[in-house]
């Protein structure tokens, strides 16, 4: 059993904005957190343009696919952060829960899947810096 806190990501898609905010997690936590992500109707492919607003800020999400939520990976975390995936998160007693509200970046050009990538990124400064206090 790991002593560090997990983190589910879950959007809808889990091609965009999860993607976005576990690849952030994973480079700015240095593996002092478990990282998760996951979507209620997953895509077969990150979005392109999600893949390169991250590469902008040195963050490679292309290898990574979106993947179905389950309720074992709801079950895995301590933290479920949402974002616009609404009733079809599990909710288990005993876990934190937060939803972020995030547009969404399918079918957006690139500047403005920057501006939802730096909110992203200012959001998961916060949770990092809440976990590790």
């Amino acid at each position: 059993m790991s002593d560090k806190p997990t983190v589910l990501f879950v959007c809808v898609h889990n091609a965009g904005r999860s993607q976005m905010a576990a690849g952030y997690l994973r480079a700015l936590a240095g593996g002092r957190i478990d990282v998760l992500s996951a979507g209620s109707e997953p895509k077969e492919s990150i979005n392109p343009v999600a893949v390169g607003v991250m590469a902008e800020e040195g963050i490679d999400i292309a290898a990574h696919a979106p993947r179905r939520l389950t309720t074992d990976a709801v079950r895995q975390a301590d933290v479920v952060v949402t974002m616009g995936c609404g009733d079809a998160c599990p909710v288990f007693p005993g876990k934190r829960y937060e939803d972020w509200e995030l547009d969404d970046p399918a079918g957006q050009d690139a500047a403005t899947v920057r501006r939802i990538r730096d909110d992203i990124r200012r959001r998961v400064e916060a949770l990092i810096e809440e976990l590790e206090s």
